[in-house]
């Protein structure tokens, strides 16, 4: 291997992802509280999963993957042993 090509490196192209949200007024991001009110792009209810224009991916059992990977877990309801009712 010559010199020249031990230097040689390798670089990969930034790739920006398009902004998907193309309408006035902008959707909330996928950082804010309120990112599932943004307007949906693709809704596959028999696989169980919404893709909104910010980005996240919604899953009907109310979990969420954000678009720099973070996962928010689904909202579980409370079992039937940590219901309080009133005397």
């Amino acid at each position: 291997m010559n010199a020249a090509a031990s230097r040689r490196t390798f670089t990969t192209p930034q790739r920006k992802n398009p902004v998907m949200c193309q309408h006035q007024p902008p959707c909330p991001s996928a950082d804010s509280a309120d990112r599932e009110a943004a307007h949906l792009v693709a809704h596959h209810p028999e696989q169980g999963w919404s893709l909104l224009c910010n980005g996240v991916l919604l899953f009907e059992d109310t979990g969420e993957l954000l678009p720099d990977g973070r996962v928010i877990a689904p909202c579980r309801p409370l079992g039937s042993e940590h219901i309080v009712t009133a005397a």
